[in-house]
């Protein structure tokens, strides 16, 4: 990854998150520091390190320090092993949980929640490979050797072990009444 990719990756990523001028020092202050994007700051730290990790050892350390200091601090672990596509947009912080040998294609949604992982056994054993503009929504689970089509939508709190083709929507169970007992017994310490 050249230079000038690495300035292409995280222009598209910043576009995501509707910030269209270029990153300056500036820019970088504010966005890291006066008003933080998580999701932008860990993308952005995330890339210099993929970046920097054959490259430069002593800058590959300086930001991986900095990436597992975010990891721990906004709930993100996404490896710097794992290849994704530009334009990478994560909406909220927290439990997001991706396998080091994913591969994310462009311009992804991650939400809250979210775990792509492997499986050890099984027909389907193995790591996934997720299409370009998936939208994974918050509490996702993606399982093993599968592929995701470009264009698809995973729902809240979806369990996906399965292929799904280009342009599919995967949703869970939807929710339905199985009691009227009520709350009664689980909000405590009532005046």
């Amino acid at each position: 990854m050249a230079t000038s990719n690495l300035r292409h990756l995280i222009q598209k990523d910043m576009r995501r998150y509707e910030l269209r001028k270029p990153l300056t020092l500036l820019r970088f202050i504010r966005y890291f520091y006066l008003q933080p994007v998580p999701g932008l700051k860990f993308t952005i730290i995330l890339r210099y390190c993929q970046h920097y990790r054959r490259r430069n050892r002593l800058l590959f350390y300086f930001y991986f320090l900095w990436w597992r200091r975010l990891k721990t601090k906004y709930g993100f672990d996404i490896s710097y092993r794992t290849q994704i596509g530009e334009g990478l947009y994560i909406g909220h912080s927290g439990g997001i949980v991706i396998h080091g040998d994913t591969q994310i294609g462009d311009y992804c949604n991650l939400s809250q929640g979210v775990t792509i992982g492997v499986s050890i056994r099984g027909q389907k054993s193995g790591i996934p490979k997720i299409g370009d503009r998936v939208f994974i929504g918050p509490g996702a689970v993606i399982l093993g050797g599968i592929s995701i089509g470009d264009d698809v939508l995973i729902g809240a709190n979806a369990m996906v072990t399965f292929d799904v083709p280009d342009k599919a929507v995967v949703a869970a169970p939807v929710a339905s009444v199985i009691s009227y007992k009520g709350s009664s017994d689980y909000i405590l310490n009532i005046d």
